[in-house]
């Protein structure tokens, strides 16, 4: 059984924690964080203990970390992680700054511990079973992507000046399932981006509405849509389209009743936010993760992964600003 230690307490952190105590596979060992009393909180939830990152990085019992505390706080984790010999499975993103990722990931490699980086989207069930007819080829060749990724209502402008902005904050997972579902690189990004929601998140330097296209060399193409904003809840859809049809997932409501009447026929919205709409993607992933550690495998998504879309986030910054088309340089 893979014993674990978590590093962070908040939001995400309480999900993993949580997924972690559940599973059968695992065992919480320690919970880590800056804020004592949520530190406190969440270790007699769980069934864990209180320790200090000295202690997590020094205990022999210890096998693997979780990274879900701030941003900021990654790549350093992650480092003395792997120094410790510990199997990492670190939330998105390693950092910011991808001068800084490359570091880190130079420094897990001359460590030879896996580092898993939770893309959590890969692991949604619909998405899973879309990226599996697609690998059967059942819509032919892969010719275009369309994500749409909308948050109900936009986070607090306090969280938006840390966040490292939309492309790197929210958009980083579309990223990722972009090159995820076309199977290669885009070698082009083009962003157009707007404030159509929140006038304080334009004077805290960022934007709230977005469209990105990628292409990649063979010509496949991408397009992504970004909003802070729905009004009726977390909009999630994929379309493929191939030289044989089209794949589509749609988003997953609050239940699957419907209502027909002469006036009409009325459903539910989707699900309200993330924690929700991913419940099962986050269980699958801590599985895969595990596999990966008692197997040997490279664990997927990887830190590469993570190196990449953000390299695409950087793409589309650059090119919002310069209002032409970007190469990544992957």
């Amino acid at each position: 059984m893979l014993t674990l230690a978590q590093f962070g307490a908040g939001r995400i952190g309480q999900i993993h924690a949580r997924n972690v105590a559940q599973n059968g596979r695992c065992r919480l060992k320690a919970i880590v964080d800056v804020n004592a009393d949520a530190a406190s909180a969440l270790a007699g939830d769980t069934g864990a203990q209180v320790m200090t990152a000295d202690q997590v990085f020094t205990d022999p019992e210890i096998g693997a970390v979780v990274i879900a505390s701030a941003t900021h706080t990654h790549a350093a984790l992650i480092e003395q992680a792997a120094k410790a010999g510990k199997a990492i499975f670190c939330e998105k993103p390693i950092d910011l700054d991808s001068d800084r990722v490359a570091a880190c990931l130079g420094v897990v490699a001359a460590a030879g511990v896996p580092l898993f980086v939770a893309f959590n989207r890969r692991f949604d069930p619909n998405f899973r079973v879309l990226h599996q007819r697609l690998c059967d080829g059942v819509i032919g060749d892969l010719e275009a992507v369309l994500i749409t990724s909308v948050d109900p209502a936009p986070p607090p402008v306090d969280y938006i000046k840390t966040s490292g902005g939309l492309f790197r904050d929210m958009m980083i997972h579309d990223f990722d399932m972009v090159v995820w579902l076309l199977g290669e690189r885009p070698v082009e990004v083009f962003a157009a981006g707007s404030c159509n929601v929140d006038p304080a998140i334009e004077a805290a330097g960022d934007i709230d509405t977005a469209t990105v296209t990628l292409r990649t060399g063979s010509g496949r193409l991408a397009q992504i849509f970004n909003s802070r904003r729905s009004g009726y809840g977390y909009d999630q859809r994929i379309e493929l389209h191939g030289s044989a049809g089209m794949l589509q997932a749609s988003n997953w409501l609050e239940h699957s009743v419907t209502v027909a009447t002469d006036q009409g026929v009325t459903g539910a919205k989707p699900m309200h936010f993330f924690l929700e709409r991913y419940a099962l993607a986050y269980k699958a992933e801590l599985d895969t993760f595990i596999d990966a550690v008692a197997d040997g495998a490279a664990p997927s998504p990887s830190g590469e992964d993570g190196r990449v879309a953000l390299l695409l986030a950087d793409a589309a910054a650059e090119s919002l600003t310069a209002n032409r088309p970007v190469n990544p340089g992957l």
